[in-house]
């Protein structure tokens, strides 16, 4: 079955960096557009990150440009989200997403992702 499984979450103080992992397994990776979602106590879940099948195209929300990152290893099935400049307001649980709509660009919507991670939690300390 799908299984995706976040990784790397924790405390950090404002200004520093974390690097989120999901380890892909149970689809066709390689073809898969993913993504980073993240949701805070009372808040929707919001769009982070994704990145297009082949890596070559990614998208960012506004509020992380200029200090993500994704990145993907489709040898290894991973994808990553290297986070730098943390602020207090990042303080959320991170989820991993597969769009498994082959070879299509890197999405926002939530509504194209079809399998999510449990999440992992991120804590940005002022």
């Amino acid at each position: 079955q799908v299984q995706l499984v976040e990784s790397g979450g924790g405390l950090v103080q404002a200004g520093g960096s974390l690097r989120l992992s999901c380890a892909a397994s149970g689809f066709t990776f390689s073809r898969s557009g993913m993504g980073w979602f993240r949701q805070a106590p009372g808040k929707e879940r919001e769009f982070v990150a994704a990145i297009n099948w082949s890596g070559d195209s990614t998208y960012y929300g506004d509020s992380v440009k200029g200090r993500f990152t994704i990145s993907r290893d489709n040898a290894k099935n991973t994808v990553s989200l290297q986070m730098n400049s943390l602020k207090p307001e990042d303080t959320a649980v991170y989820y991993c997403a597969a769009d498994t709509a082959p070879r299509v660009k890197a999405r926002v919507g939530i509504t194209f992702y079809d399998y999510w991670g449990q999440g992992t939690q991120v804590t940005v300390s002022s």
